[in-house]
């Protein structure tokens, strides 16, 4: 059999793998561009989308950090110079260069555009812009310079005023507790009226008189220990009366209550005529005065003696001496008075008494008080709310500690008390020789070192170790100077406007006039011929 020769096989198969080989060239290219163009679209998408959130970061970089922190920004220079013209306005203006402050000012604000429009627009500052309000402020600064306005200069200043300031304060302070001591003294002409109306009607009127009389029916009631005795000390005829009608008006036995009012004899006449012709609810007042107690002598009371000295005259009443040392307050004379000493003198005014409650006549009452009465003192002679709630009160505030006299005998932190409405057991003040010691100390206090004045203080010694702690709604304190809890008003018992504010004078606590005001009959014609309202 003839075979083929391989020359003519061979070509044919050559030609056939070529066609495939570059057909699967072909398909291998085509994906390959398919996948490089698929890739290229999705990476394209998130660089597109980028591309404002970079612009914005690099914008605001550049305004805020990089171009704040470069040490040839432009920018950190105007807002330097801003910086300190601001500190040279300020100096200016208290050396009272106005038109210097008024240039810089001005100065300020053209800074402020430039930067304000720089940040508006998103680009830097550049020197070429900026240059003339650079220059322009580095002038103005220079010449601040000249006027040595710097630091150093201008706390020197400021220690001068400062110290100027102090020396005004402190004339500022003096003049106003002495004119605030001179309106809490001052006599309102409506009061000083009534005490004229009721002097007239006390020698005009022989009816008043009669009224007296016939009232000393009841006299018995003045030595009866069964009774709810309270005693007065003041010159003050309408205080007085509210502290009368108040604690009448709240009393659940007004029968029961026997009032002693002792006042001086320039008041006794118009203290006699108000109670006369005015009724509390049945309540026993009775009016003396201080001038009739012959016991109240020179030889038996130190502040009597005292006020015979004249170096102690001087101190009251000249107010030349002490170099100003003393503040007015301590120097005020009516703590002599003895009316304010006669809260010492209880048993001598008193004698056959064994309890009394003492009220000043600057409270009001406004709850009964006959509990007082059943209270046990335990043996104490004073029963009095004490006012230590705070450091402030305490003796160390009121008495003279590098004495050695009261360094040896009392506690500085001992609780301070309020004197004002205090139970007093007479029996145990007799048999305790109180009024003894109280002599004991004020001789001893004749040269004010150990106490400057007031009889606060010597009440602390005195009945140091003798007082009992009453429940705190007895008494509450601070109507006359301060701000009390509204909780507090409600619940007490007796309220005290103790300070210079008191509700009859004009300088008086408007919120809590009042709460005095509705024990006053304004509807009394002698009230109204008077002008009170």
């Amino acid at each position: 059999m003839r075979r083929r020769g391989v020359d003519f096989r061979r070509p044919v198969r050559r030609r056939l793998s070529n066609v495939v080989w570059w057909t699967m060239c072909g398909i291998v290219v085509l994906v390959f561009i398919v996948i490089l163009s698929k890739e290229g679209q999705i990476e394209s998408g998130p660089t597109i989308s980028m591309r404002p959130y970079r612009h914005d970061r690099i914008m605001e970089g550049l305004n805020i950090s990089d171009e704040m922190l470069s040490p040839n920004s432009v920018t950190r220079q105007l807002s330097d110079q801003i910086s300190l013209a601001k500190a040279f306005v300020v100096m200016a203006k208290e050396s009272n260069n106005l038109q210097f402050a008024w240039e810089l000012s001005a100065q300020i604000r053209n800074s402020q555009a430039l930067l304000s429009n720089a940040a508006t627009r998103r680009t830097p500052l550049t020197v070429g812009e900026s240059k003339t309000s650079v220059r322009d402020m580095a002038l103005l600064l220079y010449q601040a310079q000249q006027l040595h306005y710097d630091s150093a200069t201008m706390i020197m200043r400021l220690k001068a005023k400062i110290q100027a300031l102090e020396v005004q304060m402190s004339s500022t302070s003096e003049k106003s507790s002495k004119y605030g001591q001179i309106a809490a003294e001052e006599v309102p002409k409506s009061l000083y009226c009534l005490g004229v109306q009721l002097t007239t009607e006390w020698f005009g009127n022989p009816n008043l008189q009669r009224k007296l009389e016939e009232r000393k029916t009841l006299e018995a009631k003045l030595k009866d220990n069964s009774m709810y005795h309270f005693c007065v000390f003041s010159d003050n005829i309408l205080a007085s009366s509210v502290v009368v009608n108040s604690t009448a008006l709240n009393s659940k036995n007004p029968d029961k209550i026997v009032f002693h009012l002792v006042t001086n004899e320039i008041n006794y006449a118009v203290m006699k005529a108000w109670f006369s012709m005015n009724s509390f609810r049945g309540v026993t007042v009775e009016v003396q005065k201080f001038e009739d107690f012959k016991w109240l002598n020179a030889s038996y009371v130190p502040v009597l003696k005292q006020l015979q000295d004249s170096e102690t005259q001087s101190y009251y009443f000249s107010g030349h001496n002490d170099d100003g040392r003393t503040p007015m307050k301590f120097r005020n004379p009516k703590y002599l008075s003895m009316l304010n000493h006669l809260r010492f003198y209880i048993p001598e005014v008193f004698p056959v008494l064994k309890k009394v409650v003492f009220l000043d006549d600057d409270v009001v009452v406004q709850k009964d008080l006959s509990g007082l009465f059943s209270i046990d003192l335990n043996g104490n002679v004073n029963g009095a709310v004490e006012t230590c709630m705070e450091t402030f009160h305490r003796y160390h505030k009121y008495l003279n500690y590098s004495h050695p006299l009261i360094r040896a005998h009392f506690d500085p932190d001992a609780c301070g008390w309020a004197f004002g409405m205090n139970v007093f057991d007479l029996v145990e003040w007799r048999k305790r020789n109180v009024t003894g010691i109280y002599h004991y100390w004020q001789e001893r206090n004749v040269d004010r070192t150990l106490w400057k004045l007031g009889t606060l203080p010597p009440g602390l010694l005195t009945f140091y170790g003798l007082t009992a702690a009453l429940d705190p709604s007895w008494h509450v304190l601070g109507l006359g100077y301060t701000n009390v809890d509204s909780q507090l008003i409600e619940k007490g018992a007796v309220l005290h406007f103790n300070g210079n504010s008191k509700p009859w004078l004009k300088i008086g606590i408007e919120k809590y006039k009042p709460l005095w005001e509705k024990y006053v009959d304004y509807s009394h014609p002698l009230l109204q011929q008077c002008n009170f309202h």
